[in-house]
């Protein structure tokens, strides 16, 4: 008997849309398209701004936010701090700080806000939950940060467990909703199993889960996908003018580098798949001009990796073989794996990005890279199981790559939860 049975085989919904209704409802905007928007986009924050902070007039307000906190071209925290009958009283920060430039992992400390004198407290430090004290005085706390549509980005683990702290205390609790830049209909991953919830990944839902933060702020409470946010008094402010299919080239907005090692809306784009190379022994191109982007080994048969990737005919995407020199990067990458050592590559450009499935795109590449280091030097591509798999949400990911489960069949596997999961959180959607 198979000691390692595998469930069900499965197909995607994601795979299954793209078929039936073709690539432009897969994300990215057709050319023009926002130029056709009837409604302007405006954000959460920019609607509240608008109309002058009403509902928090006469209110001392604790804002968690990070420098994408922005109504246009100013900071929140100076619009909010500036408003009418409003007093800011503390800003709590998350993973990278309020500045976004310390690099992952690096714990970041509380202090003043230099520009507007108000108190900031850490979510990233001693504490990843407001305390007590960082809510004494509270009338209403407020988040406002852009999500980047990855169940493993830490922003909406922080949003969670703000969520859960503010239930404790009897505080409101508001979301100012802000576009997801992968669109909202694109959804795929393997579901987390309670057993595998971390920091970064907090909540039963798939890598890539097609909700804006308010969205999933809603989801939250209405599934009690934490103990006690049933009783949350919540408040989500939309942002009106964005359609599901529209991924964020469409919303014809800059980007802000949501973190050091998020520079571009392509990396963000490709993060939920490339970013499971973050718990292997490989480069995850962090410490190069293009994290995520470009992967590596010094082991590696780069050009038979390609080639494998390349036979698998992924929509969107070619792929190339290169050479990386990781070196230091303050605040970015101060320590990256292989520094300063030239190492074999392969680098991934996302030629269209309405049909590119990154999760998909990354299992490929693990198989792939797990397949040349284990023909060439006999090594694992996992070493750290525990903190792969949190990332995976599951053991099922690694325990196949570990079994030569072909990809694709990997990719079947999570179809049936995925759609059980759609069908959870079709109440939640306000697009």
């Amino acid at each position: 008997m198979d000691a390692f049975p595998r469930p069900p085989s499965r197909r995607t919904v994601v795979a299954g849309l793209t078929a039936t209704l073709g690539p432009a409802l897969m994300g990215i905007s057709a050319p023009g398209e926002s130029s056709q928007r009837t409604t302007p986009l405006l954000t959460g924050a920019e609607r509240l701004a608008r109309d002058g902070f009403a509902p928090l007039r006469g209110k001392r307000v604790g804002l968690i936010t990070n420098h994408t906190g922005r109504v246009r071209d100013r900071r929140l925290v100076d619009a909010m701090a500036e408003a009418a009958d409003v007093t800011l009283a503390a800003v709590l920060s998350p993973e990278h700080g309020l500045t976004g430039n310390a690099e992952a992992g690096a714990k970041v400390s509380g202090g003043v806000d230099a520009m507007s004198g108000v108190r900031v407290h850490s979510l990233y430090g001693s504490a990843y939950k407001p305390t007590r004290e960082m809510l004494s005085g509270l009338d209403v706390l407020v988040f406002d940060m852009q999500d980047i549509g990855t169940r493993f980005y830490t922003y909406i683990s922080t949003m969670g467990l703000a969520m859960q702290a503010a239930a404790a205390a009897r505080l409101p609790f508001m979301v100012l909703d802000r576009p997801n830049p992968l669109g909202g209909i694109y959804v795929s991953g393997f579901v987390l199993e309670p057993a595998f919830a971390s920091f970064v990944g907090r909540f039963p839902i798939p890598i890539v889960h097609g909700l804006t933060t308010g969205e999933l702020a809603r989801m939250i409470k209405g599934e009690r996908l934490l103990p006690g946010v049933e009783n949350l008094a919540l408040d989500v402010i939309a942002l009106s003018g964005w359609r599901r299919e529209t991924q964020w080239p469409g919303t014809s907005r800059p980007w802000v580098a949501t973190s050091p090692n998020i520079p571009t809306f392509e990396t963000a784009l490709a993060y939920p798949g490339t970013g499971l190379f973050e718990a292997t022994v490989a480069s995850e191109g962090r410490g190069t001009h293009a994290p995520f982007l470009r992967l590596g080994h010094p082991a590696i048969d780069a050009e038979a990796i390609a080639r494998d990737v390349a036979d698998a005919k992924l929509p969107g995407l070619r792929i190339a073989t290169t050479r990386i020199r990781p070196r230091a990067i303050t605040g970015v990458a101060t320590a990256p794996r292989f520094r300063d050592r030239d190492i074999p590559a392969v680098e991934i450009a996302i030629t269209d990005a309405a049909p590119y499935r990154p999760v998909e795109t990354g299992v490929h590449l693990l198989a792939a890279f797990r397949r040349s280091l284990l023909t060439r030097t006999g090594d694992p591509l996992v070493t750290d199981l525990k903190a792969f798999d949190r990332l995976a949400g599951t053991d099922w990911l690694r325990k196949s790559l570990e079994r030569n489960v072909p990809p694709h069949d990997i990719i079947a596997m999570w179809d049936r939860d995925v759609a059980r999961f759609m069908d959870r959180r079709a109440p939640y959607l306000t697009h």
